[in-house]
């Protein structure tokens, strides 16, 4: 993904979520996909979807039952 993209959809999240300390960055050698942080902590992968003249992102996340408090 260009540097471009990652800016606009690291932008549009933090907006979306309220939360400037969402970071969107390139990963090293996928073209296709980015790496999602929020602080210092990895929590997501975003997609870059390219299909019949669609651009769209997918952004997934896995949440471990460890992770949720009862």
């Amino acid at each position: 993904m260009e540097k471009t993209e990652l800016e606009r959809v690291q932008r549009y999240l933090r907006t979306l979520f309220g939360n400037p300390q969402i970071k969107v960055t390139a990963r090293p050698k996928k073209k296709d996909s980015a790496e999602v942080y929020l602080g210092d902590e990895f929590i997501g992968v975003l997609f870059k979807d390219e299909e019949d003249g669609d651009l769209s992102y997918n952004f997934q996340m896995a949440i471990l039952d460890a992770d949720l408090e009862d």
